[in-house]
């Protein structure tokens, strides 16, 4: 089984959906007829990313919003109390049915949403600042003197008359919340010292936190008694399975609400584009002439999933950007029950779609694609909330597959503040865009804090070990004939084409390029 690959180069000077600007995407793009999950595994371990069959690769050092490739060690995963709140919401709404009068996260999506507790923190906040503030003044007039002056007996001080002497001057939230904090590690110590005799009865008695897996936070959140079931599917998209095709008008529905709603894409309207039928051949002229406008519109949707620019949610789109996909579907004996490959999990709240993840299951990892949702849900945080069952879903196949551990949530981007949610789920790593070693997060935010692009390696000798180091093994599909790049060189009539391979080669690594099949015109 061999992947085949056409290389398409360099696209630059396209709009940003992060930043904004207007021209300041740069990245290379390849289309792939076929690709195995082994080699888009290694392909994601170099920075590449699938759109439908468009794969891509952003030019780190030169793109105006470098996307470093993150990913998440489910088997050491702990959630933090932002995505246990989630989780808790969501069972509240299962119990008793009562969605969120708003939308609480505004939630846009990347590969997945961008709420992992940045948008519940706010409210936390301003909640913080109410009970800093009034507290202190309400302890002051309690713990006063017991002879009260005349004006604590009479109404506020008029407009102009100044601050009330007797109450304490106003001071910062945050200075008040530090002081609290400070007297609480202080209580702590000295009943450590002292003995549990200098704590109150409740305190002293009160059992340390449990340290709760997320199997149990998610099953928590799925009571028996509940209003309302949630159930989550697994169907594979490609080959698109019988109960794939069952749910696909339903699951297409959800997506061109969620496309019109959140991204603002106008209604599906017909074109005769749609139903140009090309036969799927190498040497068929009409379908090489349009392999670029093809790839191009891949790349539209590929390189951004915040991007601005209008687009239609046709069904011929949905297919191609979320059900189409290039990887071959394997049953390893030792992989997980459920196979390698393209798969979409379905969110059914009482046998009703109301979400959708589009996921890969690779050798070793879950690589999240996409996710949409029915806007009337919005309020849920479910970008949080499939995360977290994507991780406990990762953590559930590590256990038949041990390799397959880590759960890839696509592009970090530091630069945009918005897109740093994904730094929230720990531990984690990023990709070193020079090395391609994975290093913590911990020791990349700094170097990100001052510069948008960052070598992660920190050894100065360091070079990537897949780099290419003999051209001529590069394997290269010709006339229909699979033979290394030494013996097509020799073959070939016209100009020679050893840079674009020799780049080729470069992106995608040696073992890459020795395994998979370069299409040569």
């Amino acid at each position: 089984m061999y992947s085949i690959i056409e290389y398409k180069g360099l696209k630059s000077g396209y709009r940003c959906g992060y930043c904004g600007s207007g021209d300041g995407k740069v990245s290379f793009g390849m289309w792939s007829h076929a690709l195995t999950v082994q080699d888009y595994q290694d392909l994601v371990d170099r920075g590449w990313r699938r759109s439908g069959k468009y794969i891509y690769k952003p030019i780190m050092n030169q793109t105006c919003c470098p996307q470093y490739t993150i990913r998440c060690d489910s088997t050491n995963f702990q959630p933090s109390k932002p995505q246990k709140k989630i989780l808790k919401k969501m069972g509240k709404y299962l119990c008793k049915g009562d969605l969120p009068k708003s939308p609480s996260d505004g939630e846009l999506m990347d590969s997945l949403c961008e709420d992992a507790g940045s948008c519940d923190a706010p409210a936390t906040c301003r909640s913080e600042v109410s009970v800093s503030v009034e507290r202190p003044v309400e302890t002051a007039k309690s713990a006063g003197p017991e002879k009260k002056t005349g004006r604590e007996q009479t109404a506020p001080p008029k407009p102009g008359l100044g601050a009330d002497p007797s109450r304490p001057p106003c001071r910062k939230a945050k200075e008040v919340r530090k002081e609290r904090k400070l007297q609480k590690e202080l209580q702590k110590q000295s009943g450590r010292e002292a003995g549990s005799a200098s704590l109150p009865q409740t305190e002293a008695a009160r059992p340390p936190p449990s340290s709760k897996t997320i199997e149990e936070l998610i099953a928590e959140s799925l009571p028996a008694d509940a209003v309302y079931k949630l159930e989550v599917r697994l169907v594979r998209s490609s080959p698109p399975s019988s109960q794939f095709k069952a749910t696909f008008h339903e699951s297409y529905q959800v997506y061109k609400r969620y496309q019109m709603t959140v991204h603002k894409d106008p209604p599906d309207k017909p074109s005769e584009s749609q139903v140009r039928l090309v036969p799927v051949c190498f040497d068929d002229p009409e379908f090489t002439a349009t392999y670029s406008q093809s790839a191009a519109l891949y790349a539209k949707y590929q390189t951004t999933i915040h991007k601005d620019s209008p687009s239609e949610c046709s069904e011929s789109q949905f297919r191609r950007f979320l059900c189409d996909s290039p990887l071959e579907a394997e049953n390893p004996s030792d992989g997980p029950d459920c196979g390698y490959g393209s798969f979409h999990q379905q969110y059914c709240l009482n046998g009703k779609i109301i979400a959708v993840g589009v996921i890969d299951i690779l050798p070793a990892c879950v690589s999240s694609v996409y996710l949409y949702y029915d806007p009337d849900y919005s309020g849920m945080s479910l970008g949080v909330y499939s995360a977290l069952r994507e991780l406990a879903f990762t953590r559930q196949l590590h256990e038949k597959a041990p390799r397959l551990r880590y759960y890839y949530m696509g592009f970090y981007i530091h630069s945009c503040p918005k897109m740093r949610y994904k730094g929230q789920y720990r531990p984690s790593d990023l990709l070193c865009p020079e090395t391609y070693v994975w290093v913590p997060i911990e020791r990349c935010l700094p170097k990100l804090d001052l510069t948008r692009y960052s070598r992660f390696n920190e050894t100065p000798e360091a070079v990537d070990v897949c780099r290419v180091k003999e051209l001529g093994k590069v394997l290269v599909l010709h006339k229909r004939t699979v033979m290394p790049y030494l013996l097509y060189a020799r073959k070939r009539t016209g100009p020679s084409d050893e840079e674009t391979v020799l780049q080729y080669a470069g992106l995608v690594g040696q073992q890459c390029a020795e395994r998979m099949l370069l299409y040569r015109a």
